[in-house]
């Protein structure tokens, strides 16, 4: 049995009926316009140890019809590396691949040095205040969790991940910028970004249904793997 597509427009008229009623009221910063629109999805099954793309903490890269960020808009993006020997890649590549690409990253920071600069608390805490957006090769995604520590996640500012094996860089970091990531936890339930409250309504009816139909498609059993 899918979803229907008027199960999904009347979940969202819903929400956008209950997001203007709160800015009528006297709290607007409730819900921010740059804020986002979350599914929520329940699974009959905790997903086997490993996830079921390889590692878990590695996602599930969902597309999405209308790109939830834009790398463009942020003045201050970070870009880690892989610099292990079998990569092939250095900070002084990837510098130049950027520079060569135009692309508006303005600091390079190597696996190595995030592993011996970052260690304590206030460096990671001061990592993570210094840019608006991280982007990581996704090579390195599942040693990130422990080396960012909980600040990156408090403040929603994990990585995503990005192919640096292929040649277009620029491709990759719009690619992840316009796809929602999808991580199976240790638990039944998965939360998935999907769009923006400051979208035009037909734009997050889009969103959640591609959402929708690319989470299906990583679950074991499709639909029938889901709760609710």
């Amino acid at each position: 049995m899918a979803i229907s597509s008027s199960t999904t427009t009347q979940a969202v008229d819903a929400l956008i009926k209950w997001k203007n009623t709160q800015s009528e009221s006297n709290n607007p910063q409730l819900l921010p316009q740059d804020d986002f629109i979350y599914l929520i999805v329940t699974l009959k099954k905790i997903p086997q140890k490993g996830g079921i793309n390889g590692v878990r903490t590695n996602p599930n890269k969902i597309p999405l019809p209308h790109p939830l960020l834009s790398a463009t808009s942020f003045s201050e993006l970070c870009l880690i590396v892989d610099d292990r020997p079998k990569s092939k890649l250095t900070s002084q590549i990837a510098k130049k691949k950027i520079k060569e690409d135009g692309i508006s990253v303005t600091k390079v920071i190597k696996l190595s040095k995030l592993k011996s600069d970052y260690r304590p608390f206030e460096a990671k805490r001061k990592l993570c205040d210094s840019y608006e957006m991280f982007f990581a090769d996704k090579r390195v995604i599942p040693l990130l969790p422990k080396l960012l520590g909980k600040q990156f996640f408090k403040k929603k500012k994990l990585p995503l991940p990005v192919d640096l094996s292929h040649k277009n860089w620029k491709e990759q970091i719009e690619r992840a910028c316009s796809s929602a990531l999808l991580f199976f936890s240790t638990g039944t339930c998965c939360v998935v970004r999907v769009a923006k409250v400051s979208m035009e309504r037909d734009e997050i009816i889009e969103n959640v249904s591609a959402a929708i139909e690319g989470v299906i498609e990583f679950i074991p059993k499709k639909l029938g793997g889901v709760r609710t």
